[in-house]
């Protein structure tokens, strides 16, 4: 008989805490954001902040609920690890909380809170016994300090690169961040559009409208990756798109099929294995229509653990093991070997 393929949760979060800010260095202590409360009221996680510079930000949003405070900002691993073993869940990849936002505008505050943040993702994987596995956070307004940061972490039990979009104000095929693509290239490591958003100028994204503000930022990456033909110049890459559903991605073909064609170029007969790209699913997805659509061999699923916006689902992966509709061996794939693959495990 052969190995069981692991319960891998491919999209999980921490909450940063005061802990993660005693990472930074003694000369940049006074880049830690600063916890505020609403006046009058008692703390709690509704009426707690986060302020970074001149952003102002939630800083936890979980369901106090099914999610221990100390699972969910890594005070107790253990306890991380217990809640995992109840939801059956072998493995959790860990993406930020902070940063799903921009946190600073300043290249040096960048890299001092990013710098922070992944050493503590370190001590946090090292004590995991290689169940927590992280993506690391690099300071994309100081690209000359990316390769080491990328050494760093994947030594260090890192399987990903955060990337949200709109970094430094700019489409994902801009030539600015070709020493990314190519440090990545080097590490071997898959570079992870989380849904986020990070971009300080274009305000459609961001006053009061989640759905544009973080899923078609994601949608539009995908688009522009695949219309500009990113992965062919850079083969080696796997792409991943977290946290953005995926019903939108029959729709996204379709009009890449078109405009693609008006410029004599075919997408494809399986653009997402082609192009080395996996998207998460949803509970919310029409799973059997989209595995129809594009096949089963590049899709994952997350909990969003930790959080309690329209994506988090901590039953997902159960969910998902148990719906009818869906074949084992697809079940088997989206839960194990498809994120193997991304991830590099």
């Amino acid at each position: 008989m052969g190995t069981k393929m692991p319960t891998i949760d491919s999209d999980a979060h921490v909450i940063e805490s005061s802990k993660t800010w005693d990472y930074l260095a003694d000369s940049e202590k006074h880049f830690a954001p600063i916890v505020l409360h609403k006046t009058g009221e008692n703390p709690s996680p509704e009426n707690t902040y986060w302020l970074s510079g001149d952003n102002i930000q939630t800083k936890d949003n979980a369901d106090t609920l099914s999610m221990d405070v100390k699972s969910r900002e890594m005070g107790s691993v253990d306890a991380r690890l217990h809640h995992m073993d109840e939801l059956e869940i072998d493995l959790q990849v860990l993406y930020p909380t902070i940063f799903l936002v921009p946190c600073a505008r300043d290249p040096q505050q960048q890299a001092a809170q990013y710098r922070a943040y992944n050493r503590w993702l370190a001590d946090i994987w090292e004590m995991g016994g290689g169940r927590l596995r992280w993506a690391v956070c690099v300071p994309t307004w100081s690209m000359h300090l990316i390769r080491d940061e990328l050494k760093f972490a994947k030594e260090h039990g890192a399987c990903a690169i955060f990337i949200r979009p709109y970094e430094c104000d700019r489409y994902v095929g801009d030539s600015y961040f070709d020493p990314l693509f190519k440090a990545a290239e080097e590490v071997d490591l898959a570079i992870a559009f989380h849904s986020a958003n990070a971009s300080y100028q274009n305000n459609i994204f961001h006053e009061g409208h989640n759905f544009g503000r973080f899923k078609m930022a994601m949608v539009s990456q995908f688009h522009y990756l695949l219309e500009n033909e990113l992965p062919k110049k850079y083969p080696n890459i796997r792409w991943a798109f977290i946290e953005a559903a995926a019903s939108w991605l029959p729709y996204a073909l379709q009009d890449l099929e078109s405009r693609l064609s008006r410029k004599g170029k075919k997408l494809g007969d399986d653009p997402l294995k082609d192009n080395n790209i996996w998207i998460t699913l949803e509970m919310a997805d029409d799973i059997p229509y989209l595995i129809d659509c594009v096949g089963d061999d590049n899709f994952l699923v997350g909990t969003d653990y930790g959080h309690t916006d329209t994506s988090a689902q901590i039953e997902a992966l159960r969910m998902l093991s148990k719906n009818p509709k869906i074949s084992s061996s697809s079940i088997e794939k989206i839960l194990g070997a498809n994120p193997t693959k991304i991830y590099g495990f």
